[in-house]
């Protein structure tokens, strides 16, 4: 008999295990695949609170932070607190970014941006934003150790290749037999409909699909530094929706960047541990998914990245796509559709920086009982 069985061994899963099991619960988490394989692993590995506007999302993102840190240095996992880069190149994406107010963040005139980082083209740089709070992980490298410190560490017992059927309270059907557990969280990602579909159909979630690169190791141990942004995600993140400049920059990129724009393309740059860079990416939603790479995408991220990037190569090793849910009104859904049973999904895109903040807000109750 397991205190909480999860649904699902993504970031969301795993953080939510180790609250739990730190607390002293008993935990167990059921995965369908050999491995994590979905949105947890295709990303820029970026913890990311700058995108986060200010309030309850800001604040569950440092906690989240702090959470990380504990983590990957108990579990000694590589990671790089590098802090991050906004990009002006323009007027008004300067305009913007001397009018975004969050905490420890600092404009930089040019000069000092090429004192943070090796890789950025000097042509009209006008300054950028520093933010130090921002950290880079490889998201493989964390999904594929994390479970196995889990269980040496806090004794959580994981079922790779096993699917979930489904659960009537203590009852648990899966595909390696039957288990019981006092409550189940389900964190399965854009496969939770699997589970409880008519719960997910009464709210407000859409499915997002994007494309990512990931190039060679840059040669002679060379280092981005910072992780970049430039004008692009201006528009993309709600943190900047306050800029008072944020209308005029947005009109802008519609008349200069109609294509980027149709498929949801702003441009961010990582680079891990092994000195590859990660690129992307794009959004495209619902009935304009298709299952086919779209080479235009990949191509329109290339030729931005250009504007703003000198790294010794871009030879791409790798491209992917990546699913996941958002909720269109809300940062994310907890739902109870039955008693004993919590529904975790539709953090978006900010599903590595909101994890062990949000998992902790939803384990409270558990642990307390």
């Amino acid at each position: 008999m397991f205190d909480v069985a999860i649904v699902g061994a993504g970031i969301l899963g795993l953080a939510h295990a180790y609250h739990l099991a730190r607390a002293g619960k008993k935990v167990v988490v059921f995965e369908r695949s050999a491995k994590a394989e979905g949105a947890s692993i295709r990303n820029f590995g970026m913890l990311w609170p700058i995108g986060q506007p200010l309030g309850e999302r800001y604040e569950t993102a440092l906690r989240s932070r702090e959470h990380w840190l504990h983590v990957l240095g108990e579990a000694g996992i590589w990671h790089e607190q590098t802090g991050s880069l906004h990009l002006a190149y323009a007027d008004d994406e300067a305009a913007v970014l001397q009018e975004f107010s969050f905490p420890n963040t600092l404009w930089l005139s040019a000069a000092q941006v090429h004192e943070k980082t090796r890789g950025i083209r000097s042509k009209n740089l006008q300054g950028a934003l520093w933010s130090p709070t921002e950290i880079c992980v490889d998201p493989r490298e964390v999904i594929a150790t994390l479970p196995a410190f889990l269980t040496e560490r806090y004794g959580v017992t994981f079922h790779f290749g096993t699917t979930v059927f489904g659960y009537s309270h203590p009852g648990l059907s899966t595909s390696a037999g039957a288990f019981q557990s006092a409550q189940l969280i389900v964190c399965s990602g854009h496969e939770l409909a699997m589970l409880y579909p008519a719960a997910l159909a009464e709210h407000a979630l859409t499915l997002c699909k994007l494309q990512m690169m990931r190039t060679t190791p840059q040669p002679g141990n060379w280092r981005l530094g910072p992780m970049l942004a430039a004008g692009l995600t201006l528009a993309h993140y709600e943190s900047f929706q306050s800029c008072p400049s944020l209308a005029a920059l947005k009109a802008r990129l519609h008349a200069e960047y109609a294509e980027y724009e149709r498929y949801g393309i702003h441009v961010l740059v990582s680079q891990n541990g092994h000195g590859e860079l990660t690129l992307g990416d794009s959004h495209e939603y619902d009935q304009e998914i298709s299952i086919f790479n779209n080479e235009q995408i990949d191509t329109l991220v290339l030729n931005y990245l250009a504007t703003f990037l000198e790294a010794p190569h871009c030879q791409i090793a790798s491209r992917w796509q990546g699913f996941y849910l958002k909720h269109k009104t809300q940062p994310w859904l907890i739902a109870h559709p039955e008693d004993h049973v919590t529904l975790v999904t539709g953090v978006g895109g900010a599903g590595l920086t909101l994890s062990f903040g949000l998992a902790e807000r939803v384990t409270k109750e558990l642990i307390e009982t």
